[in-house]
């Protein structure tokens, strides 16, 4: 039965679907930002050619050769170096390699908590998006006036013998009753 009970919480819990709303509202707002950076790129586009079309092929093949080569001394000096210091040391790599793991261990940790605010934080505004889209953002905004707003006075309402007393407490002619008009008469067709 628990199972059961797992499964349908699972299946019924719109978590999810609100952060997949979330998401899927907050690259829509990224996307908004889109056109500006396209513009600022084909600002910087001729500039950055007219640069790479006066470098000359020759310079950076030097440049590369030498930055390659000096990596490759530097590396070979560093593998030289651990591996002198490896037979020496195997105790202290021991240890090295169990806080390694641990280190490993407890940024897994760190990352799992911050994947999970993250995406509770995408499922609430997945959940605020999909009520502005609803329109129910609207209804709350009204509840909250309403709620807020202070409800104007009412004045008593005149009883039928308050209205008789005050048209015959009033002075001058008495109002006639407005003559009806009789209907035209239809036209047969």
């Amino acid at each position: 039965m628990a199972i059961t009970d797992d499964l349908r919480k699972t299946l019924t819990d719109p978590t999810p679907l609100y952060a997949a709303a979330g998401t899927a509202d907050l690259a829509a707002e990224k996307l908004k930002e889109v056109p500006a950076l396209l513009e600022k790129f084909r600002a910087e586009a001729p500039e950055r050619i007219a640069a790479v079309r006066s470098t000359d092929p020759k310079a950076v093949q030097e440049r590369v050769t030498k930055q390659a080569k000096e990596a490759q001394v530097t590396i070979q000096g560093k593998v030289n170096e651990v591996l002198g210091s490896l037979d020496s040391d195997l105790k202290k790599f021991g240890q090295n390699a169990q806080d390694f793991a641990l280190q490993g261990v407890g940024r897994a940790a760190e990352y799992a908590v911050k994947a999970r605010e993250t995406y509770d934080e995408l499922a609430e505004r997945g959940q605020r998006a999909v009520k502005t889209w609803r329109g129910d953002a609207a209804e709350e905004i009204t509840e909250i006036a309403v709620a807020v707003e202070p409800e104007p006075e009412r004045k008593p309402e005149p009883t039928v013998g308050a209205v008789v007393a005050s048209e015959k407490a009033k002075p001058g002619p008495a109002k006639k009753p407005a003559a009806r008009k009789p209907a035209a008469a239809k036209k047969p067709q």
